[in-house]
């Protein structure tokens, strides 16, 4: 007896719908950063009259011309240090103190629990901040970047989440075995707990890469500056800056960049770590989302 039914023909043409549906919807998503990204290498008088699936006269004159103005390289380097150190220990201490809110022998664990998800909501305002990270010390210091949100509310709620469906019998057993809580923290509930710790990550390291407000209100010293915000500057004075770049260049220049390729060029700049590092981290990313939503 054959147990597997063969598909009737409105089911197939609905199968069908939908994944041609679904490659539109990706194709649509996708088209408009492959698009910045062929501008971005094209000959700008080439690119100016219209490209749409291939680069036109291959070049990176503009990431040159980019790459050439002296604080980018250093910034970027900012940027990615500060990214790389504030997401390693954003996680490991949320993670930590979501596990500490999970003991039920923890004193008035429920008001602080209840305090955290108030803090997501209630919001002094852009001056008590500023009056606050200077009176720390963190004017132009480069912890400006990492301590204010090594410990998130909206983190915290998702890891609690998930380890509170981690069974209670593996910690029970550890501490049989004389382990101690950041023993039993480390080796047990950590690794148990990778799905979630990668969906975190990427939420902190794309949330610390795109920032750029503590540096524009905290920040004047040039060898703290990230890129977003030098680009940001460059990319309102996209003009400018095609326009020095050809008095630099002068006669020598085969292919003179435009305002629209230096704009393009930094889009990408600023998009392209995050796109690279994403997809290690997609499968347990999608994991730790659907596992975290079974229970509130």
């Amino acid at each position: 007896m054959n147990l597997q039914q063969k598909s009737s023909i409105p089911e197939r043409l609905f199968d069908g719908f939908n994944y041609f549906f679904m490659a539109l919807l990706s194709l649509v998503c996708l088209y408009p950063f492959y698009y910045v990204l062929i501008y971005s290498i094209s000959d700008p008088r080439l690119a100016a009259k219209g490209i749409y699936l291939w680069p036109e006269h291959f070049t990176l004159s503009s990431y040159t011309q980019i790459l050439k103005l002296g604080t980018v390289p250093h910034a970027f380097l900012v940027s990615t240090e500060k990214t790389v150190i504030f997401t390693a220990l954003c996680v490991y201490f949320s993670t930590m103190f979501a596990y500490l809110l999970t003991k039920r022998e923890m004193l008035y664990r429920k008001l602080i629990y209840r305090f955290i998800v108030a803090s997501m909501y209630l919001n002094a305002g852009l001056i008590p901040w500023y009056i606050t990270m200077r009176t720390y010390g963190l004017k132009d210091n480069f912890l400006l970047y990492i301590i204010p949100g090594v410990i998130n509310a909206f983190y915290i709620i998702l890891i609690k989440t998930y380890i509170e469906q981690i069974p209670s019998s593996l910690e029970e057993s550890a501490q049989m075995d004389g382990a101690g809580f950041l023993t039993i923290y480390n080796r047990i509930i950590l690794p148990l707990s990778k799905p979630i710790v990668a969906t975190i990550a990427v939420y902190a390291a794309v949330g610390c890469w795109n920032n750029w407000m503590d540096n524009y209100f905290l920040v004047n010293d040039p060898k703290l500056q990230t890129i977003q915000l030098i680009l940001y500057n460059y990319l309102n004075q996209a003009t400018s800056l095609a326009q020095s770049a050809a008095q630099e260049a002068g006669s020598t220049m085969r292919v003179r960049v435009s305002p629209e390729t230096i704009k393009m060029t930094i889009t990408v700049i600023s998009v392209l770590p995050i796109v690279l590092v994403y997809p290690f981290l997609q499968r347990n990313f999608i994991k730790g989302i659907m596992l975290g939503a079974v229970k509130g």
